[in-house]
């Protein structure tokens, strides 16, 4: 099979925002949507077990040796726009910041809160990210997968894809993201478009902690309230656990302050979970996905 690079014993922790992680028995970043099927066929035929890893935002990756194969998408970045029709296509690595800027320079509208979100686009439609109650599903027209079992390669279209708060069926079947296309309204003012996005990602900068390894948000919100308000109400900002902390800018973040581990953040995000319940009665679930635990 051609096109088969990868490396062994790979240290993920470079490849998480956290900058957490253990060994990768065997890991790839395919520059292309080919190189992506041949891997996955690989590991198909040797019996090895896949995941995917996009730029590793909301990402938590247990400190041990991961069997299998660990592809990150990172490097899978063709980013097709249509700026007459609003039609764009995009490879499952693409960064949503990039995309944002990109959108705002052909002059289509939709994607400016985007600029925000440090994900890929497949990480965005499997965990469907989003920012309070928009999510890149709104915008979604359809997604090329490869089945893991059949290596079957088709396209789903939005309306068979059944999208909830921040989850996705991807979260759950075989189905591999490879590409989506997606529409953004055509024909809108670039200069403005620009300063939207400017000042969106101006805002985050400005109300998360940018200057630390994180996840992002690390709980989804509960219905009719904020899971940072909840975390902030009991005071907990600054809490940590070895070098695990809880944003001082923000509740619903975790820091890495130099050396956190996998099992410091673990343990901070339970004992958050606990203390949210006992005293609001409402148990957070994580948004954060988790790897090897």
């Amino acid at each position: 099979m051609k096109n088969i690079n990868f490396e062994k014993k790979i240290l993920l922790s470079s490849y998480t925002t956290i900058k957490v992680g253990g060994f990768a028995e065997y890991f790839s970043k395919p520059n292309n949507t080919d190189e992506f099927i041949n891997l996955i066929k690989w590991s198909h035929l040797n019996n090895q077990k896949c995941r995917i890893i996009g730029a590793g935002s909301n990402l938590l990756i247990n400190n041990i040796f991961l069997k299998g194969l660990t592809i990150c998408t990172k490097t899978m970045r063709s980013l097709k726009i249509d700026a007459i029709t609003g039609i764009v296509e995009a490879e499952a690595g693409v960064m949503l910041p990039t995309m944002a800027n990109m959108l705002a320079k052909n002059g289509l509208q939709g994607g400016e809160w985007t600029v925000g979100i440090p994900g890929t686009v497949g990480g965005a439609i499997c965990m469907n990210a989003g920012s309070r109650n928009i999510s890149l599903a709104k915008n979604l027209l359809s997604v090329q997968v490869i089945d893991t079992k059949t290596l079957e390669i088709y396209e789903i279209q939005k309306k068979d894809i059944d999208f909830q708060y921040r989850f996705s069926p991807f979260q759950q079947n075989n189905l591999l993201i490879i590409s989506a296309k997606m529409f953004f309204e055509p024909k809108g003012n670039i200069e403005q478009l620009l300063e939207t996005t400017k000042r969106n990602l101006k805002r985050k900068t400005e109300t998360q902690p940018y200057d630390l390894p994180s996840f992002g948000s690390v709980f989804k919100n509960p219905t009719n309230n904020y899971a940072g308000k909840l975390i902030e109400e009991l005071g907990l900002k600054g809490f940590k656990i070895g070098d695990a902390e809880i944003s001082t800018i923000h509740g619903n973040f975790i820091v890495n302050n130099s050396s956190a581990n996998s099992k410091d953040i673990f343990d901070l995000i339970t004992v958050i979970q606990q203390k949210v319940l006992q005293k609001k009665g409402i148990f957070l679930q994580p948004e954060v996905r988790m790897i090897g635990f």
